[in-house]
Order: structure tokens, then sequence, then C-alpha cells
């Protein structure tokens, strides 16, 4: 899915860069990518989707840690560390969530 969202991006953009329609075309899609992010139908959904995935990682981190479990080498294990530690707390991050 990120692929495709990245190759979606990268489309607009070389049509932006690239396009011979002028200032006024950029301008108009300029104000209809303003007003679909303003819209609350969107911004719910992208609320949903990052909190599904927040909660997803979550339990994938915690399916991985047990099965793995201390089979993992030195190097990989001080990476994990802050994570357990994280993992354990409320984490209380705004990311993908609104003041609306």
């Amino acid at each position: 899915m990120r692929y495709k969202l990245t190759f979606v991006a990268g489309l607009a953009l070389g049509y932006v860069l690239g396009s011979r329609a002028g200032r006024e075309r950029y301008e108009e899609m300029k104000k209809s990518a303003q007003a679909l992010a303003a819209n609350p139908a969107v911004r719910n959904a992208c609320e949903s989707a990052a909190t599904t995935g927040r909660q997803a990682a979550g339990k994938a981190y915690h399916a991985v840690s047990e099965k793995v479990g201390d089979r993992l080498p030195a190097s990989v294990t001080d990476r994990l560390r802050p994570q357990r530690r994280r993992s354990g707390e409320d984490l209380d991050d705004d990311w993908g969530t609104s003041n609306t």
C-alpha cells in the first residue's frame, strides 16, 4: 500500500512539475487537495487507519518477541530493549490524530 501511495504522489508531482496546463490547473489541484484533506470523513478514516496500524504493530511485536524469545543476537536485542520498555506503557503520541 505504501508503494502505491508513493507512486501516486510521484505521479501527481510529475504532472504538476511537467504540466503545460499552467498555473490555473496547479491552483485547481491544490485547492481540491486541500478540500480533500479538510474533509472530516477523510480525516476520521486517516485517524482510524493510524490507530489500527499502531494496534497491529503492537500485536505483531508481541507475537514475534514471544516466538523468537532469547534466540536473537545481542545486537538486535539491544535495539529492541527500548521498544520493550515502551510497549508496557501507554504511548501518548499525537501522530495521526487531529484536534477537530
